[in-house]
């Protein structure tokens, strides 16, 4: 029950507090990962071996140490498990998400597009100076469910199957990813590593993130979403969740994106109505509905084997 009463605790105090405005770890580490990237890297254009080579070492050096230093402070009695709690926290962003969809679904109910493109900028990778309403409403949606297991179900995930150390992997990884992991002329090669890191440590939390949303959702439609749509989308991961939650929530999501000045063609994910500014809040809702699911069966699963 030990592990229970800390993911407990982690939500909570992530539902209290939100993330740390200032001094994030997160955000020190992608500063790290700046530099470690500008010494291994830089400015020149190596050969692909080099540039394989380089993206191993530099997700080992980056983060071995951590999770190392993590398992070393877990074994501390009493303390190892305050700083397991906080480390938790530290890698959930519920309120953030959160927070971040309402204030786009705020300025698109005000009428101020301008403003909701710059706030949905925040959540996503793809170019949003041209987006219109629907664009933004739907950029919003798919964030808020991919991030549902990225930033949620993933890190409870390995919290329980690892402890401490498996949520600093999975979030030291996750955010890798999210610097290097493109398939574009820099990081390509460089940022394989990562990318298929961060792929092995979501594959199983992406599927049972899925199975939360179709059984808190519309359980048929986000069945055959996934099972028809999931191994279009591009990466092994991302369409599960997205085709999934896309179906349960009865809405259509995908189709053409601009990233980095380019038109990119996705497949449409879903089956319903084009979603519209209200749908946002009914996501979070959704996503809600999932994480008290989750903590239901963590806590009955902490009861019947203490």
């Amino acid at each position: 029950m030990t592990t229970v009463l800390l993911i407990l605790i982690a939500v909570f105090i992530d539902y209290w507090l939100g993330e740390p405005r200032r001094w994030h770890p997160l955000a020190g580490f992608g500063r790290l990962a700046v530099f470690v990237e500008a010494r291994l890297y830089g400015a020149r254009q190596p050969p692909k071996f080099y540039l394989l080579t380089a993206g191993v070492i530099a997700c080992i050096m980056l983060i071995a140490p951590l999770v190392v230093l993590t398992w070393w402070l877990s074994l501390i009695p009493g303390l190892g498990e305050m700083i397991a709690a906080i480390i938790l926290y530290l890698a959930l962003g519920i309120n953030s998400l959160f927070h971040h969809a309402r204030t786009v679904a705020h300025a698109l109910k005000q009428n101020q597009l301008v403003i909701a493109r710059e706030k949905v900028a925040m959540m996503v990778s793809r170019d949003t100076n041209a987006m219109q309403e629907v664009d933004v409403t739907r950029a919003t949606i798919e964030s808020v469910l991919e991030n549902g297991c990225d930033a949620i179900f993933g890190a409870l995930f390995w919290f329980i199957v690892l402890g401490a150390p498996g949520v600093v992997l999975y979030r030291l990884a996750n955010t890798l990813d999210a610097m290097w992991g493109y398939r574009n002329e820099r990081y390509i090669y460089f940022g394989w590593s990562a990318a298929r890191l961060d792929d092995l440590l979501n594959w199983i939390p992406a599927r049972f993130t899925a199975l939360s949303y179709i059984i808190v959702g519309h359980t048929r439609s986000g069945w055959q979403s996934w099972q028809q749509q999931a191994t279009q989308w591009s990466g092994v991961n991302p369409g599960v969740v997205m085709a999934s939650g896309a179906g349960a929530l009865k809405i259509t999501l995908g189709g053409p994106a601009q990233y980095h000045g380019e038109i990119k063609q996705r497949p449409v994910l879903g089956k319903g109505e084009v979603p519209v500014v209200n749908d946002i809040e009914r996501t979070i809702r959704f996503v809600q509905r999932s994480l008290w699911l989750w903590l239901i069966i963590i806590f009955l699963g902490g009861w019947l084997f203490a």
